[in-house]
């Protein structure tokens, strides 16, 4: 039987200042401990390797909706596209970490999900219904860890609104990804953070016993 593969995406360009960074290291610790012969892996988006999504590979999705082959500088961006997805979709588990950015995720998690959310390999379309979600029966699950400073459950709207979490799950869920796990760290600017970072890090360590 094939081992199990995990990729951590890590959306913080805060290397080992960021918190959302050290909850997932101690999730794939935790992780590492409970399944020993898994495969990890993790792909630091900020290290060049996400693909722009420009006009040839704009192009290129145009002509495979119409059915054609890209061409040219169109057929280099669009392979560069799937190379990108092969990536992603290498793995049954995924584990992301994701800091919140104007109320929002960061850009270069954007940018990945633009490039990898094209036609036959995350989704296929139907005129009368709709999109297909690929992903779907595939064994994927998904851990996300979401953190923010100033916006957190409960604050009013004085403090910011929430497109971190509810954009990139209907996302998730649009790929057929519904096996999802939440870690989150909100410690707002009331004070607290030191019990709130003890939290996230112990609800880390008991889901990826059980991831």
């Amino acid at each position: 039987m094939a081992a199990t593969r995990l990729l951590h995406i890590g959306a913080s360009p805060r290397g080992a200042a960021s918190e959302s960074r050290q909850i997932a290291e101690t999730f794939l610790k935790a992780y590492r401990d409970a399944h020993p012969h898994n495969l990890i892996k993790t792909w630091d988006l900020w290290d060049g390797s996400v693909p722009d999504f420009g006009p040839a590979a704009a192009a290129a999705k145009m002509a495979v909706f119409a059915g054609e082959t890209p061409q040219g500088e169109e057929a280099d961006a669009w392979q560069a596209a799937k190379n990108a997805f092969a990536r992603f979709d290498s793995a049954e588990h995924l584990l992301f970490s994701v800091p919140m950015w104007n109320a929002g995720i960061p850009y270069i998690l954007k940018q990945l999900i633009d490039v990898i959310s094209q036609p036959g390999m995350v989704f296929g379309v139907d005129p009368h219904n709709g999109y297909s979600h690929l992903l779907e029966n595939k064994g994927k699950k998904a851990a996300v860890i979401y953190t923010s400073a100033v916006w957190g459950p409960g604050l009013g709207s004085a403090f910011g609104t929430n497109f971190q979490s509810t954009y990139f799950e209907d996302w998730l869920r649009w790929t057929g990804i519904t096996d999802i796990t939440q870690i989150r760290y909100h410690p707002t600017l009331n004070g607290g953070a030191a019990e709130e970072r003890r939290k996230a890090h112990a609800t880390a360590r008991e889901r990826a016993r059980a991831f």
